[in-house]
C-alpha cells in the first residue's frame, strides 16, 4: 500500500511537472511571436522613415513682379503641378511679390542666389531680367513672359534661350485680337493703344498689334504711360479721342484697373490682352488661362529638378488655346450686342 501511495504521488509531480513545462514554452512562443512582430514593425516604421529621409528636398524661389489675378492664377498652378509632380512634403516655398518694382525684383532674386534656392521661377518681365542678372546657374523658369527675345535682348531669338532660363510666354494671338476689335467695332475709326512705357513687352505687343490693325483701316494712336502716377491723364486723353482703346497684357494696367474702367465706363470700350484687365475694366477679351499656363511651368520645372531636362535644351512653351470672352456689366453699359462664341466673364 505504501509503495502504491508513493507510486501515485510521484505519477501527479511528474504531470505537474510536465504542465508546468508545457505552460513554460507556450509563453516563451507567445514572447518569441510578439517579439518578432515588434521587430518587424520597428523594421517597416525604419524603413519608411529611412525613405522619408532619402527622398529629395528642394528650395523653390519665387519672385512675382505684383499681385492681379493674371499672375496669382499663374503661380497658383505653378505651384500645384510641382508639389503634385515632386510631393507637397519635399519643397519649400520662399514666394516673394515685388510689389511693380524692378529694384525689388532684383533684392528678391539676388536674396534666392545667396539662399542657394534649387530654382527660380520668375513671373513677369521684370522678375526674369532680375533672375537672369542675378544668376548664370540656379536654372530660371518664367512665365506670364510675352516675348523672351525681347525680354532678354536676344536678336534673331528662335525659340530656345540656350542658358540657364526657359519657361512659357503667354503672348495671345495679336492678329486675332486686331481681327475681334473689327467683328465687335467694325464702325469704329480710331483705336488707342494703352501700354505702360516701362514694360518692353507691352511695346512689343502695341507695335506688333498696330500694324495688324492699320491694315484692317483703323487709325491707331499709342498712349504711354511711365508709371502709375501718370497713368489717369494719359487713359483719359485715350478715352477722349478714341472709339475703341486696345490694353496689351499689361502688368500696370492689370494692376491699376478700377482706374481705368472709372474713367472708360460706359463711354468707351476697352478691348484687353488677358482676362484679368477684362474683367477688371474691359468689355471683350481673347485669353489664356494664367493658371494652365503656371501648370506648364510646374511640369517643366519637375523635369528640371529630376535632371529628366536639361533647361539649357528646352524650347519656350505657350499657352495651347484661347477663348474669346467678354464682361457682361461692361458691355450692358455700353449697349454692346455680343456676337455668339464669347464666354461670360463670371462676376
Amino acid at each position: 500500500m505504501k509503495k502504491r501511495l508513493v507510486s501515485l504521488v510521484t505519477a501527479c509531480g511528474l504531470a505537474l511537472s510536465l504542465a508546468a513545462c508545457g505552460g513554460a514554452g507556450s509563453e516563451s512562443a507567445a514572447s518569441s511571436e510578439a517579439a518578432s512582430s515588434e521587430t518587424t514593425a520597428s523594421s517597416e516604421v525604419a524603413s519608411s522613415e529611412e525613405a522619408s529621409a532619402g527622398a529629395a528636398h528642394y528650395t523653390i524661389g519665387i519672385c512675382q513682379l505684383v499681385q492681379h489675378d493674371a499672375l496669382d492664377a499663374a503661380t497658383q498652378g505653378f505651384q500645384d503641378a510641382l508639389n503634385e509632380a515632386l510631393g507637397e512634403e519635399n519643397i519649400t516655398w520662399d514666394l516673394q511679390n515685388a510689389q511693380n518694382d524692378t529694384a525689388t525684383c532684383a533684392t528678391i532674386t539676388n536674396a534666392f542666389v545667396a539662399a542657394g534656392v534649387d530654382l527660380i521661377m520668375a513671373n513677369g518681365t521684370a522678375a526674369l531680367q532680375s533672375a537672369q542678372a542675378a544668376t548664370s546657374e540656379i536654372p530660371i523658369l518664367g512665365t506670364s513672359i510675352t516675348e523672351y527675345g525681347v525680354a532678354l535682348g536676344i536678336d534673331g531669338f528662335d525659340g530656345t534661350v540656350g542658358t540657364n532660363i526657359s519657361g512659357t510666354s503667354d503672348l495671345a494671338p495679336l492678329d486675332e485680337q486686331a481681327a475681334m476689335i473689327q467683328e465687335l467695332f467694325p464702325d469704329a475709326s480710331t483705336v488707342g493703344l494703352l501700354y505702360c512705357s516701362a514694360e518692353p513687352n507691352s511695346q512689343y505687343q502695341v507695335d506688333t498689334v498696330q500694324g495688324y490693325l492699320e491694315e484692317l483701316g483703323y487709325t491707331c494712336t499709342q498712349y504711354a504711360f511711365s508709371d502709375s502716377n501718370d497713368l489717369s491723364s494719359v487713359c483719359q486723353g485715350a478715352a477722349d479721342a478714341s472709339d475703341v482703346i486696345y490694353i496689351p497684357t499689361d502688368n500696370t494696367c492689370a494692376n491699376n484697373t478700377e482706374l481705368i474702367n472709372n474713367i472708360c465706363y460706359g463711354k468707351v470700350p476697352v478691348v484687353a490682352g488677358e482676362e484679368g484687365i477684362c474683367s477688371g475694366c474691359g468689355v471683350a477679351t481673347l485669353s489664356i488661362s494664367y493658371y494652365d499656363l503656371g501648370v506648364t511651368t510646374g511640369e517643366m520645372a519637375a523635369k528640371v529638378l529630376t535632371g529628366e531636362a536639361d533647361i539649357s535644351e528646352m524650347a519656350i512653351e505657350y499657352a495651347p488655346q484661347f477663348t474669346k470672352k467678354y464682361n457682361p456689366a461692361n458691355a450692358e453699359a455700353l449697349g454692346l450686342t455680343i456676337p455668339e462664341g464669347y464666354e461670360a466673364i463670371a462676376e
